[in-house]
């Protein structure tokens, strides 16, 4: 078989590129205790992230049907990479962090739907699960190596050196980028004037609880993505560890978590070719809401067993992202494919922007009053209310088969 460069340095591109999505999160436990603030506050960051995420995204979807997902790819990358930069210089406390971390979310929004529709444009449904399952997977593999860049840059040098490596990665990433697409040929579908978006994505059954489905998974897996760093370090401080050192510890764990997630994202996405859409999403949806709600209960359990546990969560977090994604490109009109992501991003962003907001809300009121992570015993009613809301993609995905099953019996004779 002939080795695909093209997605090869798509995906390479977009790993470099999202190391900077975890900088923030990796240095969460440190950063809580230098600077003084509350789980709520520490939230909102990672808020403004998403936030930032969700606006641009709803736009940028949108613009990249009329002017095409190439150009928009580009030029979204070539601004998170100076973006991250400044933020690697300036981000000294709450306020400058939230701002600028705000903007990195607004810069990035460009290159998540637009890689999506150019994979779809240029392979068929038959092996486009796959072809989605790498892209996404090249994301884990950024949240890999900023845990693994973190983990060594914060005992050496604190956040500020950890925040210096990792917002190279974007510089890196637009480099490659330009490398792989310059030549590659734009795609443009614009909307046809006689069906309107109402018609094409509001009205199509499939497609919306595609996008509900989608809303409850980034509900589930933001939150968990934010706070995993901070409560293996309050795991590993109530085992005797100093704070630093645990925060040092927690980033290589959950780098390998986010490995777990690079192999989900690879696996799912080539299994739902093979198995169909909706009893991925089914099984490995189910899976993470069990996980979401056992894990926040671990605490002061041995380290082995959080970390196996851990690795299923992660395994099954990001597992259906692939296939949710695919699913709604076979669901949708080409020319609306824009469109329906930039719905599904912001209901999805957004709701992946409150869900660490929420969490930390959750963790300030279930312990007591305190600015210092590792004082927190109770973590399991924070992480509970991620399974909450998550279970919901196992309700779409039921719901899902019961539509097919219909139209199965209806083409019968």
């Amino acid at each position: 078989m002939k080795f695909d460069w093209w997605l090869f340095g798509l995906c390479s591109s977009r790993a470099f590129t999202w190391i900077v999505a975890m900088t923030y999160s990796a240095a969460l436990p440190v950063l809580q205790k230098e600077w003084g603030i509350s789980s709520t506050a520490a939230g909102s960051i990672s808020g403004g992230f998403q936030i930032g995420l969700a606006v641009s995204l709803v736009y940028l979807s949108q613009l990249a049907d009329r002017i095409g997902p190439k150009r928009v790819f580009l030029w979204s990358n070539f601004s998170s990479a100076l973006i991250s930069l400044i933020f690697a210089f300036f981000a000294r406390e709450y306020y400058s962090t939230l701002c600028l971390y705000t903007l990195i979310g607004l810069s990035l929004g460009g290159t998540y739907t637009t890689g999506m529709m150019m994979i779809a444009n240029r392979y068929p449904s038959s092996n486009r699960g796959k072809a989605v399952g790498f892209f996404i997977a090249s994301t884990s593999l950024g949240y890999v190596l900023s845990m693994a860049i973190s983990g060594i840059a914060m005992p050496l040098g604190g956040y500020r050196l950890s925040f210096l490596l990792t917002c190279l990665g974007p510089l890196v990433g637009i480099i490659l980028l330009w490398v792989t697409i310059s030549s590659t040929p734009d795609s443009i579908s614009p909307p046809p004037k006689d069906k309107k978006f109402s018609a094409a994505v509001l009205q199509n059954k499939p497609g919306m609880l595609l996008i509900g489905a989608y809303v409850c998974h980034s509900w589930e897996l933001f939150g968990m993505w934010t706070w995993t760093p901070a409560f293996l370090a309050a795991c590993l401080v109530v085992t005797g560890s100093e704070t630093g050192q645990a925060a040092g510890i927690s980033a290589y764990i959950v780098g390998s978590f986010h490995f777990m997630g690079l192999l989900a994202s690879l696996l799912m996405g080539t299994l739902s070719d093979r198995l169909g859409r909706i009893f991925v999403i089914f099984i490995i949806g189910s899976i993470s809401t069990i996980c979401s709600f056992t894990m926040g209960w671990l605490i002061g359990s041995s380290v082995v067993i959080i970390t196996a546990v851990g690795m299923i969560y992660a395994f099954s977090a990001i597992g259906d992202s692939p296939v949710l994604s695919t699913a709604l490109t076979e669901n949708i009109e080409e020319s609306y494919i824009g469109a329906a992501f930039a719905l599904r991003s912001f209901a999805g962003f957004g709701a992946g922007a409150i869900s660490p907001f929420v969490f930390g809300i959750v963790l300030d009121l279930t312990n007591p009053m305190s600015i210092r992570t590792d004082s927190y015993a109770n973590w399991g009613w924070a992480y509970s209310m991620l399974g909450l809301v998550g279970f919901g993609t196992v309700a779409a995905a039921y719901s899902l088969f019961k539509i097919t099953v219909r139209q199965s019996h209806t083409r019968q004779p």
